[in-house]
């Protein structure tokens, strides 16, 4: 099974960071060989091209807005091939993980299954590091994703 663990967001915008900072800390573990950890920071665009190789299992990290207290971490079954919203925006630089899954068939791929592990963060504005509550929820992520890749 080849599994795609890519991280996504901004380390300018605070807990935007969030999906670079658990691929660095996923780097530091014992990882199975076919499983390849990246990250792809507000490269969308780079992800898009990416997810043209067949992997069996793509997990997307990146900060998440639903609600929740900052920190949260959720799970969610991505829709791969969902036409994104008229508010998703299609700039080649930033793109949005329904935007990059929308693209891929348009570039003549297919994406198998997709799941993102997402965080509610505190705040996305400009700034260099995570809140307390998010950079607490790195290692719970982490440890998530690894127990995922396991399951499979």
């Amino acid at each position: 099974m080849t599994v795609l663990v890519a991280g996504l967001g901004n380390m300018f915008c605070s807990d935007d960071a969030f999906g670079v900072a658990v691929v660095e800390e996923l780097a530091r573990r014992s990882l199975p060989d076919d499983v390849e950890v990246r990250d792809f920071g507000i490269r969308g665009i780079h992800l898009a091209y990416q997810l043209l190789e067949p992997y069996d299992l793509v997990v997307l990290i990146d900060a998440v807005q639903r609600g929740g207290p900052p920190g949260t971490v959720y799970v969610i079954e991505a829709e791969p091939g969902a036409e994104p919203g008229p508010e998703v925006s299609m700039d080649a630089h930033d793109l949005a993980p329904d935007a990059v899954l929308s693209l891929v068939p348009r570039l003549g791929g297919t994406v198998g299954p997709v799941v993102v592990v997402g965080c509610e963060p505190t705040g996305i504005d400009a700034g260099i590091g995570l809140s307390p509550a998010v950079q607490d929820a790195v290692g719970t992520a982490a440890q998530l994703v690894i127990d995922m890749i396991k399951e499979r």
